[in-house]
């Protein structure tokens, strides 16, 4: 089961990672970054809804008193850690956004060490320590950026809400389903994207379209590719691995986003890069490694 949750997990990353591709062809037809995180979450959210009711809609009954813990994690995490990291964007540059987004391991790690009392091993310390070092070299990420405390403040809250979806997951995923927490986690993000992303803008641009058939697709595809599915993956394997180790294993998205945009947009890949790549994939090593150690000692 930890094998598989681990897969799920790095797929889940891999998924995330291929995010950029969608959202540049997307920006191509006016939408603003919000208005495309928003799409993400309200169709996916849609999708997650059909599913669910056309394969087992017993899944769709929860207790009322669970309500907060699913507005947690779809506005306080998956809406508005979005949000948070577009405002960052804003104020500061993209590599600096992305470096205080994948501070979320190191929250995650502290939040269970006092939440679900799990160990500070050596070999989950060195993972952390190499991720997010790989994650600034593949962000390239230089010291002598300066940035405002306000952008400081959302990028390092964009963390936080990101990281905090391992963190309520791990609750949740005690009483209910993966398919079942990622419903109403999108349907909670999709009520308060639908508040925030200017839905008549949203469909005058769809309109104005000249292969609006095509758009229409695309969306679709965006929220299934970069929303549902990943998700899913990350929720199902989060129900078998512990919140701070897989939270480092999703940091291979950087990794993937940076490979797309060679491969994809011809960008350049640089040395430092290149030792970012293989320095988060050998925390993922090193992690799943532990992982097997274990199962043999056991």
């Amino acid at each position: 089961m930890e094998k598989k949750a681990s897969v799920c997990i790095i797929l889940a990353g891999i998924l995330w990672g291929s995010m950029g591709i969608f959202v540049r062809k997307l920006g191509t037809y006016g939408f603003t970054s919000l208005q495309i995180a928003s799409l993400r979450i309200i169709v996916g959210a849609l999708i997650f809804l059909a599913v669910i009711f056309f394969a087992d809609r017993k899944k769709l009954k929860i207790e009322l008193r669970d309500l907060g813990w699913f507005l947690g994690l779809g506005i306080g995490s998956i809406l508005m850690f979005t949000v948070f990291y577009f405002t960052t964007i804003s104020m500061a540059s993209l590599s600096v956004a992305a470096i205080l987004l994948y501070t979320a391991p190191i929250m995650v790690m502290l939040m269970s060490l006092v939440l679900f009392r799990e160990k500070l091993t050596v070999r989950k310390a060195a993972a952390l320590a190499m991720a997010f070092s790989g994650c600034i070299l593949v962000t390239g990420f230089t010291g002598g950026t300066q940035i405002s405390a306000a952008a400081a403040g959302f990028g390092l809250l964009s963390g936080f809400g990101y990281g905090l979806y391992s963190i309520l997951g791990t609750y949740v995923l005690r009483k209910y389903e993966p398919l079942t927490v990622t419903t109403y986690a999108f349907l909670c993000g999709g009520a308060g994207a639908l508040a925030i992303c200017n839905p008549p803008d949203i469909a005058a641009k769809i309109h104005r379209a000249d292969d609006s058939g095509f758009l229409l697709l695309l969306i679709l595809l965006t929220a299934f590719v970069t929303a549902v599915l990943p998700y899913l993956l990350y929720t199902v394997g989060l129900a078998s691995t512990k919140a701070s180790s897989a939270s480092i294993m999703a940091s291979v998205e950087p990794v993937v986003a940076t490979v797309a945009g060679v491969v994809v947009f011809h960008e350049t890949l640089t040395l430092a890069s290149l030792a970012g790549i293989l320095l988060v994939l050998g925390a993922i090593t090193i992690l799943n490694t532990g992982k097997r150690s274990s199962a043999s000692n056991a």
